[in-house]
């Protein structure tokens, strides 16, 4: 008979050092931007259930037997193209968020709190960066996925991935998710903020496009929040920046396969705007937190090319929020609100009166019988 073997903790002992743990996860990468490393990646995303909700047996039959083949060495050229030195753009601006708030939690929190980076698919695992938060003694635990809006594509695949490893764990810990962050003042204020720097550096106010990545229309049908939240935060964003409603249009992009997707698509609209006279277009996407190929080559060198081949004259993307000081306090704050009652987050917390209480616990145990 097999036995499950939990999780456990080798060197327990009562009074251990306890710690609130932070999790941060973005959407993923390839380790290499070569066809291999691409093609395991891609199957891996592209065969989560909540990406792709065609019945299992069907899509993977044309996963593994036609897209995985003719889109991994396209994509890994893509990849080529935008490759930092540091490796993948993603994996570098979401490690540069990770430390930022690593560095800030230290300051900013009476108590230990410890950050963790994860991917959803390919590297650090969410397993990987679950275990280093058990390692160093995460007895709560947050969750924050770096998306704004949320999506059963997105945030729930991400609980899925947590729930999983959690599923291993002899103790469990206390556990809080933050669901999403698309009305968020500090979240707002940091994507207008960004768009307020390039109009100062350019001396011009353009066209505003905001670019959130697309979703299939069944999913907005069947409940899915996402296109509804996109469509707040571009409110949000333009009322901050006030902006009347002939200055700027959302739009979505990255759509994928045959099915229709939610619009105005942004390669269209694009064209649109182009075509109709708008000569110059300033274009930023608030639903990416970090600088990826949808933003880097998909938004700064297709769409760019598709907009002056219409006869538009100027583009200009602004980059993501990534790991400047106005979008590392606005998680800052959200964090802080999600971990409001823990231990750590306490301005009471000391560690003083932590030692001792550890001792405490530990003379209680041996009289008790404990032998650790």
């Amino acid at each position: 008979m097999l036995v499950t073997r939990y999780k456990g903790e080798k060197d327990y002992y009562h009074g251990k050092n306890e710690c609130t743990g932070i999790l941060l996860v973005n959407l993923g990468t390839p380790d290499q931007p070569e066809t291999a490393s691409v093609k395991r990646y891609l199957a891996e995303f592209l065969g989560d259930p909540r990406v792709v909700e065609i019945p299992r047996l069907v899509w993977l039959a044309i996963l593994h037997g036609a897209v995985l083949r003719r889109r991994s060495p396209i994509t890994a050229k893509l990849y080529r193209s935008i490759w930092m030195q540091e490796g993948s753009p993603l994996l570098v601006y979401s490690r540069r968020i990770a430390d930022a708030i690593g560095a800030n939690a230290k300051r900013h929190f009476s108590g230990p709190v410890k950050v963790e980076l994860a991917m959803r698919y390919g590297n650090p695992s969410i397993a990987e960066g679950m275990e280093k938060l058990r390692q160093q003694g995460a007895r709560r635990l947050l969750v924050l996925p770096l998306y704004p809006q949320y999506s059963a594509t997105t945030t729930a695949s991400t609980f899925d991935a947590v729930c999983k490893e959690l599923r291993t764990w002899r103790w469990i810990p206390e556990l809080r998710v933050v669901n999403q962050y698309h009305d968020d003042s500090g979240y707002i204020k940091a994507l207008a903020s960004s768009v307020e720097r390039h109009w100062h550096e350019s001396a011009k106010q353009n066209y505003l496009v905001m670019s959130f990545h697309g979703l299939p229309q069944r999913n907005l049908q069947q409940g899915d929040p996402y296109f509804c939240q996109c469509h707040k935060t571009a409110r949000l964003l333009a009322e901050q920046l006030k902006l009347s409603e002939d200055q700027w249009k959302i739009t979505f992009q990255s759509r994928f396969g045959k099915a229709q997707w939610v619009q105005p698509y942004t390669d269209k609209s694009l064209e649109k705007l182009a075509k109709e006279g708008v000569q110059q277009v300033d274009v930023i996407c608030p639903g990416f937190p970090a600088d990826c190929l949808e933003t880097l080559e998909e938004m700064n060198v297709e769409n760019r090319a598709i907009f002056l081949e219409a006869g538009g004259k100027e583009y200009h993307y602004i980059p993501a929020l990534n790991e400047s000081d106005e979008h590392v306090n606005a998680l800052m704050d959200l964090i802080e609100q999600h971990i409001q009652g823990w231990p750590e987050a306490s301005a009471s917390w000391n560690q003083e009166n932590t030692d001792k209480a550890a001792i405490q616990t530990q003379a209680h145990a041996k009289e008790k019988g404990a032998k650790l």
